[in-house]
């Protein structure tokens, strides 16, 4: 059976997450030592800025947000409707409203060319191989549910359900799947609830309009385990860590498997903590401060 890691990298013009993609695949290649995908709106600028793109991913499947474009039959299209803008942080005083292109991961497993598929946010940053175990297991849904923030002292309510009256919270951030009929189902199921948006949130009580993939497959998480709890999800190996954009990313050394955060104080806005990170890999939320972080360790590569 064919494994491998899938990535969604779609810049909106203030955030490079295809950077993010091209530097999460080299940290995967030497950890995972996996063959990586990439799904992208910018391929002549991920050709043009990554010239030995060709190595690090294995493929590259192009993705279109023009409606007229994709009845062209230029490739896969994604669906304008929920196109959105949300507030980006790069620190606790520091904010930008930017488009928030979230709708396409529904496609996953129509897309993902592997028979086993570890899906990964871009904004992940690799300190252990934990997610290779992924692949050695006979559960063919692994998603996190729990989380850790490393700050320990913010109210983290939000990331256990997805309203005050709603159902558990999972974390879209890391997935794996197997090609089955029933995961198929389930992300046919992700994209009707995209698609009917308006509905599902008044259903589920979720009061921010804004399309997030980590609501969308908690309530068919929900809805495939018969509307109460059930086994349908099982947690991934290893521990989900995190860092809020509140946090600042601060230095990244690959070589001593470290990260330096600044980690905002309680009740102080604007004054950090210094955290040195090891071991553990972690999902960083400040997309500013990593971009940065990103471009220190490539060119000292």
């Amino acid at each position: 059976m064919s494994k491998g890691i899938l990535l969604f990298a779609r810049n909106n013009g203030h955030i490079d997450y295809v950077k993010q993609a091209y530097f999460l695949s080299l940290q995967i290649k030497e950890k995972l030592n996996l063959p990586v995908t990439v799904v992208t709106d910018s391929i002549e600028y991920l050709k043009k800025r990554f010239p030995d793109y060709a190595i690090v991913f294995d493929k590259i499947i192009p993705i279109v947000w023009r409606e007229e474009d994709y009845l062209e039959g230029k490739t896969t299209y994604s669906n304008t409707e929920n196109h959105c803008y949300r507030s980006y942080y790069d620190g606790a005083n520091v904010s930008k409203k930017l488009e928030f292109k979230n709708e396409t991961r529904s496609l996953a497993y129509a897309l993902s060319p592997y028979d086993e598929t570890l899906l990964l946010d871009t904004d992940i940053v690799l300190l252990d191989d934990v997610y290779k175990h992924c692949f050695e297991q006979h559960h063919d849904f692994l998603i996190y549910s729990k989380s850790y923030d490393l700050a320990g002292f913010r109210d983290v309510s939000e990331f256990n359900y997805i309203s005050d009256t709603g159902v558990k919270f999972y974390w879209a951030t890391v997935v794996f799947f197997r090609k089955t009929e029933k995961n198929k189902i389930f992300f046919g199921l992700i994209q009707h609830i995209q698609e009917n948006w308006t509905h599902y949130r008044s259903i589920f009580r979720i009061h921010s309009s804004l399309f997030r993939n980590d609501f969308a497959f908690s309530i068919a998480i929900h809805i495939m385990n018969g509307y109460r709890d059930g086994f349908f999800a099982n947690e991934m190996p290893g521990k989900l860590f995190y860092t809020l954009d509140k946090d600042i990313c601060w230095k990244i050394d690959l070589k001593k498997s470290s990260i330096h955060f600044l980690i905002e104080k309680s009740k102080y806005l604007g004054e950090f903590n210094i955290i040195n990170w090891k071991t553990n890999n972690i999902h960083i939320m400040n997309k500013f401060s990593l971009n940065r972080c990103i471009d220190e360790v490539l060119n000292y590569e």
